[in-house]
Order: structure tokens, then sequence, then C-alpha cells
């Protein structure tokens, strides 16, 4: 249950952290405290990567806003965490955090509901590239795309356009997870679209369209550049917007999303087909972040937007009595 603004009581803020996302989680963060601070809220930066998370509770903070992005923050293990301690939290539990935080597992869970997204190999690190490329390229096509399971911001991934290519890609996928996932490329436009909410009364916010430089929406282009084109709404017809819309609010439901989150899109430019590639669940909140930018189209403005997340902050374990 939502609670009102003046009831919040003391915030923490959660920032930083430990994964290669700590740059733009600590964006995040610092924009967030902000927002919250001028709306008269008791809030304070904390940094898991420099402070015991169960301090939370003993210095009496009565919920946390998470602004960590990657391992550590958005996949469960603090969710975890703050379950143990009663401290309520924004975005979606344990179970959903962990799935969407797993690419893989999140594609088996879409695919077992019917939903569309890419086809797909994993690799383990250490495997032989070269013993399984025919079959790969076979099963996939080329152009390929390669990442780690567990990473956002695009790290680590990379475009694979000729078989020679895939062993390095691998590599650098390995740099940062135990395993590679390998996707058919799906040429086309690339949109995102965020969910507000809970279950049955879950809302999707208008569709963004993201045009980056050469097709490439890289680390440099989501966060550092400024030639990258956002149009939100996404110019689609009410019929494609509909459609869109409804997966992936379906998505949303089937992961167990609550909260807030944003799935990231492919539509295919030869026939309009969607794919849904992963679901974000604490997504970005900096000045280039997508989630703000659909909010403000849709007559939320970011301060407001911030202290509605906040508001619904929950545990999502049911504690027994006795």
């Amino acid at each position: 249950m939502s609670v009102a603004k003046e009831n919040l009581g003391k915030v923490a803020v959660l920032f930083g952290g430990v994964s290669a996302e700590r740059e733009v989680s600590i964006k995040s963060g610092t924009m967030v405290h902000a927002a919250l601070i001028k709306q008269g809220v008791d809030a304070h930066l904390f940094d898991p990567a420099e402070r015991n998370v169960f301090d939370l509770k003993a210095e009496g903070f009565d919920r946390a806003f998470i602004a960590l992005h990657g391992r550590f923050g958005e996949d469960g293990t603090l969710q975890g965490a703050l379950e143990l301690m009663g401290v309520p939290y924004t975005g979606s539990g344990v179970l959903a955090s962990a799935l969407a935080m797993n690419k893989v597992r999140t594609k088996q869970v879409w695919l077992q509901d019917g939903l569309s997204t890419p086809l797909y190999r994993v690799l383990p690190r250490g495997t032989d590239v070269a013993a399984v490329t025919d079959e790969i390229v076979s099963a996939l096509g080329l152009p390929m795309f390669v990442k780690p399971p567990h990473e956002g911001s695009s790290l680590g991934a990379g475009k694979v356009e000729t078989a020679d290519e895939l062993q390095a890609a691998c590599e650098l996928a390995w740099k940062y997870d135990t395993h590679a996932l390998i996707e058919q490329c799906v040429e086309g436009r690339e949109l995102t679209c965020a969910v507000l909410g809970h279950g049955e009364t879950a809302q999707v916010l208008p569709i963004v369209e993201i045009k980056a430089p050469e097709g490439d929406y890289n680390f440099h282009n989501k966060y550092k550049g400024n030639d990258t084109v956002y149009v939100c709404p996404a110019e689609l017809s009410a019929e494609q917007t509909t459609a869109i819309q409804a997966m992936v609010l379906e998505a949303y439901r089937a992961l167990g999303c609550s909260g807030w989150g944003r799935a990231d899109v492919l539509l295919r430019a030869s026939d309009d087909k969607a794919f849904l590639l992963e679901m974000n669940t604490s997504p970005g909140m900096t000045d280039h972040s997508l989630v703000p930018m659909a909010a403000r189209t849709f007559g939320i403005p970011y301060e407001e937007l911030v202290v509605k997340l906040l508001c619904d902050a929950r545990l999502h374990v049911q504690r027994t009595v006795g």
C-alpha cells in the first residue's frame, strides 16, 4: 500500500554500489536525492560500497529508494537484505529482480508465455568458440549481438558482423560475466517502454524511440554524448503503440515485476514485428534517462515521479505472526 508523502520518514537513497554500472548509479542517486530534498523529504545518500548495508536498520531508516544498477543492487541480493531488515524499498521484489537481471532466464520466462524475443545461444566462459561458430551462425544468422547476461548499460556488449569476430566478442562478454549471451540481431527501430505500478493496476508510459549515431546505442551514447535523438512518444501507428504497450505490460507481469520497470524492444524493419530484449527493474534516473523522459511526456515531472515511486515502496515477502 502506498503511503502519503508526509509519512515517508527517514529515507535512504541507495546509490553507487560495486557493479560495473557504479558511475551511472552515482548520477542517478544524486539526482534522486536532490529531488527528494527539494520536496521536503528527509533523504540521505547511502553507498553500500562504502558502508554496511545493515546500518540502514541500525540508523533507523524507514524506507529506501534503490538507485543502484546492476549486480548487488538490481539483482535481488539487496532486496533480500532489505526484506530481512524490514525496510520497504522501491521496485521489484527478490524473485522478479533476480529473474530480470538474468537475461537468459528472462528470455526463458517470456518464451514460455509466448512472448517474442530474439533467438539466442549461451556459451560458458572458456568454451571453444571456433568449434561451435558454424552451428551458431547457422542458427542465428549474421550479424549477431553478444552481451554478458548479467550486465546493463551496454557494458561488455558488441555486434558481430562476421563469424571471425565471434571469438573476440565472447571474450569481451566473459570479462564481465561467466557466460556470453549470443542473440539473433534484429535490424530495425530501437524502442523502450516503461511501466509503473503493480499487477493488474500497472500503468504503461509512452514509448520512446532511440536514434543513436550509426545505430549504436553504446555506453557513451547513453550517458556521455549528446548526439542520440529521443522521440517520445515514438512515431508509431495507434495499433502499433497499443500492441507494443500490451506486450511490455505482459512481459512485466510475467516476470512478477512491480513498482516500476522499463523494457527494451526492437521493431524489425522488414515486417514491423516487435521483439523484447530485456527488462530493467532499477532504470536509470540521470538527465539522459528514459523513464523520466516518458513520465514527463505523460505529465509526471521528475520530482513528482521520484516521490511517487518512493511512496509506493514496500516489502514483498509476507511475514508470519508468532
